[in-house]
Parts: structure tokens; C-alpha cells; sequence
């Protein structure tokens, strides 16, 4: 019989409107804000269309939803290194993207004038960008990532859609948030948490390296850091007219003064990036 097809889908067209209203029925007054009713909507039990009253409800991202890209930089309190950026400045990223949004300039020594692997600026042109994700997939370091943040409407694009590298830095814990489970199957296949070239570095020299769990929400294991051996106790003063058999005791002392100078050095550099931090959240409350 000709026009069936068209009958069986008008057929589920008219059950899904009109179990849409049956739902709003049900969920009187609600609103699609709470998690159970966000599960409810995006799950298999959903029944009829419904809409979002944007901005006031928003639909939850799914975690392989892609926007715009950010770098990965060490969280502020990296026990070594924090805030340090993951990025090489490689080049990678510029060559595969399709509409060449990304510029880089490599650091370099300015003694020798040899390239640092680390980027001098980064910058990423977000009207251009077409949120393919060729950066992130194609990043050896995975250093460059995909954001969910979608709401950057703006009038003036040459200061507010030209990101730098301070605006497209964020923290590794923020690529833990958004996608646990990618960002814990990235740390499986690095063997660590940390940059790849901090976990071959540590495995190398012997040093324990944080490890994911077995399973994406395990508990997070922080980078690791191998506590200096204990000084020796100082020898007893050798009675007057004797021989002094620790000849070396002056360079052991000066060895234990470097380490503690070497973790001062390191305590003020975490305070100094968790202060910058709080300021940056301040400005942020403030604005």
C-alpha cells in the first residue's frame, strides 16, 4: 500500500509530541537544572521533545564534546613544577590544522640562541578555528586539548577572539574535570599523570611515577617526588693533636645546603603561582 511509511513515521511523530506534554505534566513546575532530571532528558527512558530555556537551563556537554583549544599546564600545586606548560612548540598542531589558526613561536636561549622546547607565544584565532580536534588528536605531548566552553559571544574579535598563550593555559586538574575518563586512558598510555617526558625521565633515573588506577575513577594519584636521604649525624669532635678522618664532612654539608636551598627554591615558586592563581579567581569574582 502506497504512503505506509509516510503513516508509520506521522505515527511516531504525533507519539512523541504528544508525550511531550504528558512529561511536562508529570514535572510540573520543574525545571531541566537538577542532575536527576538531566539524566532522566539525555537517557533511555526520555519520552516526547522538550525545551531548554537557555541560559537559565542549560543541557549537561557530554565529555567528547569539543569546542575550543586549550594548553595543559602543570596545576599550581605541582610539587616541582607548577604551572609549567606542556607544549614543546613542536609545530604539529599548525601543520594539521585545516584552516591555519595556530601560530607559535619557539623560545630560544638567549645566550646560545639555541630553540627551548617551549613556546615563547601561542596563539589561536577562535573565529577562524573550525573545532575539529586534529590539534589534540595529533599532539604527541598531549598538551593541547579541546574545551566545553561554548559561550564566547563577543563584539570586538581582534581582543577577544585572538587567545594568547596565558588565555589558552589551564590547569590539569580543569582536563580532569571536564573528561575523566579520556584524560585517565591518555595516562594509561603514557604510563603516568604527568607530561611523557617527565614520566620517561623518571623511569629512567628510578624515581616512582604517579600511576592511574585500573579503572577512570580511581582515586587521582599526585605526581611523586622522592624524598632526599637523610643526612648522616655529625662525627664527635676528635680530641685535640688527633687526625681528622672525615675529610669530606665540609662537602656533605655543602651538599645537604643545596637540597634545602634547591626545596625553598621550590616552596616559594608553588606559592608564588598559588598566589597568582587566587588573584586571577579574584578578578575573575570581581568582573
Amino acid at each position: 500500500m502506497y504512503g505506509q511509511g509516510i503513516l508509520k513515521g506521522l505515527g511516531v511523530t504525533f507519539k512523541h509530541f504528544f508525550a511531550t506534554y504528558v512529561e511536562d505534566i508529570r514535572h510540573v513546575g520543574g525545571k531541566l537544572s537538577s542532575n536527576d532530571k538531566f539524566a532522566r532528558r539525555q537517557g533511555v527512558d526520555a519520552m516526547g521533545l522538550y525545551t531548554v530555556q537557555y541560559p537559565e537551563e542549560k543541557i549537561a556537554t557530554p565529555e567528547r564534546f569539543r569546542f575550543l583549544p586549550f594548553l595543559i599546564v602543570n596545576d599550581d600545586d605541582h610539587p616541582t613544577a607548577p604551572g609549567e606548560i606542556w607544549c614543546t612548540s613542536c609545530g604539529i598542531c599548525p601543520k594539521v590544522c585545516p584552516p591555519q589558526c595556530i601560530w607559535i613561536l619557539r623560545s630560544e636561549d638567549p645566550v646560545t640562541k639555541r630553540p627551548v622546547p617551549k613556546p615563547q607565544s601561542f596563539f589561536i584565532d577562535m573565529d577562524i578555528c573550525m573545532n575539529c580536534g586534529y590539534c589534540m588528536e595529533f599532539c604527541p605531548f598531549d598538551a593541547i586539548k579541546m574545551d566545553h566552553d561554548y559561550e564566547q559571544a563577543s563584539s570586538d574579535r581582534t581582543q577577544n577572539h585572538i587567545f594568547n598563550m596565558e588565555k589558552l593555559s589551564k590547569p590539569f586538574a580543569y582536563w580532569r574535570q571536564i573528561a575523566p575518563t579520556t584524560a585517565w586512558e591518555e595516562a594509561v598510555e603514557r604510563g603516568g599523570w604527568e607530561h611523557i617526558d617527565v614520566v620517561k625521565e623518571k623511569k629512567k633515573a628510578g624515581q616512582p611515577v604517579a600511576q592511574p588506577g585500573a579503572k577512570w575513577d580511581d582515586p587521582y594519584v599526585p605526581p611523586i617526588v622522592e624524598k632526599p636521604e637523610e643526612p648522616a649525624p655529625a662525627a664527635e669532635a676528635a680530641p685535640a693533636g688527633e687526625a681528622i678522618a672525615d675529610a669530606p664532612a665540609p662537602a656533605a654539608a655543602e651538599a645537604v645546603s643545596d637540597a634545602d636551598a634547591e626545596r625553598a627554591a621550590r616552596k616559594a615558586k608553588r606559592e608564588a603561582a598559588l598566589a597568582k592563581k587566587h588573584a586571577r579567581e579574584q578578578d575573575g569574582g570581581e568582573g
